[in-house]
């Protein structure tokens, strides 16, 4: 018969066989943080424009949500200036174990922090929380989507309940199939109420109410392929996230820009250098060359640069960051 697909991606995700509790995700798909050390250098111009904003703290919080195996805190506790980084208190958030060899200065834990004065990222975290998927049937009417944890297979089972159809009603109107972004919202919603005074940072890819997808984005990655959605736990599940549903669950106010523009005015460019510095400086224009093209993936539009950046400042009053 199935289950939904929610409990069939919490138990395929997280379970104690889970993908993410047992497989190292760099394995199996590249993000932005594993696709170049600029991402981190952006993120980090970003660290000190809140840390200013804050009135440079004697402690600033900077917390990872989904952190993967740390590489992202790894590469900001590098690259941040030397005042700010002894500042830092750095806390992954993830289910996982703790990895090996990761600095000692990086706290590890499996769920939020109480209170955050800093700054809370979440990169390629909301496509990972577990949704469920209801559709149309014959007679018009919304049914949720169940599936066989083992192939994949997929069968309508009972009638949307009313929580479900009140989201869709809000944030996904119509017939067809839609992924309920409401644990999304909820999941949202408590990592922003943990940030005291700071900022909280999504960075994903999604989807807003003028363009949700007609056949949704369920999809899986293995081994750097994309592959079926079979939730038994040997490949990652995800969907595009409903980001201006997250971001209205959060009642706090927020701006939402794509990665493109966003990394663009952290000083990512992806211009390729001037030719005639290949005759002057052939290995600094190698150098530049080879910048210019991580920045081109970073910012691509129809790639990395298309993902969405949402924030939240919270009691920054007339000092709030902005990515103008």
């Amino acid at each position: 018969m199935g289950s939904g697909w929610r409990s069939a991606m919490q138990a395929a995700l997280y379970g104690d066989d889970g993908f993410f509790t047992r497989d190292r995700p760099a394995d199996h798909f590249r993000t932005s943080v594993l696709a170049s050390p600029l991402f981190a250098g952006a993120l980090a111009r970003f660290v000190e424009r809140v840390d200013g904003a804050l009135g440079q703290p004697a402690v600033f919080d900077l917390v990872d949500v989904g952190a993967g195996r740390g590489e992202l805190l790894t590469a900001l506790l590098v690259q941040l200036p030397a005042g700010l980084a002894e500042r830092v208190r750095a806390t992954a958030v993830e289910v996982a174990p703790r990895p090996a060899g990761l600095d000692p200065a990086v706290r590890w834990r499996p769920d939020l922090p109480a209170q955050v004065t800093g700054l809370l990222v979440a990169t390629e975290w909301l496509d990972n929380v577990p949704l469920d998927v209801v559709e149309t049937d014959e007679h018009g009417h919304l049914r949720k989507v169940l599936v066989d944890r083992s192939t994949g297979a997929e069968t309508l089972g009972a009638l949307a309940d009313p929580a479900d159809l009140f989201w869709t009603s809000r944030w996904w109107p119509g017939s067809g199939r839609i992924e309920v972004g409401a644990s999304r919202d909820r999941a949202w919603a408590d990592a922003v109420a943990s940030v005291r005074r700071g900022v909280a940072l999504c960075v994903d890819y999604g989807h807003v109410k003028a363009e949700r997808p007609a056949f949704g984005t369920l999809t899986g990655f293995r081994a750097g392929r994309q592959v079926r959605p079979v939730p038994d736990g040997s490949c990652d599940v995800t969907a595009h996230v409903a980001m201006d549903s997250a971001a209205a669950a959060t009642g706090v106010p927020h701006r939402m820009i794509r990665q493109r523009a966003a990394l663009r005015s952290l000083g990512v460019d992806g211009a390729r250098p001037p030719l005639g510095l290949a005759r002057t400086d052939p290995a600094g224009y190698l150098r530049r060359l080879s910048r210019a093209g991580a920045a081109a993936e970073l910012t691509d539009p129809a790639g990395l640069g298309g993902h969405w950046w949402l924030w939240h400042d919270v009691d920054l009053g007339e000092r709030g960051t902005m990515l103008e």
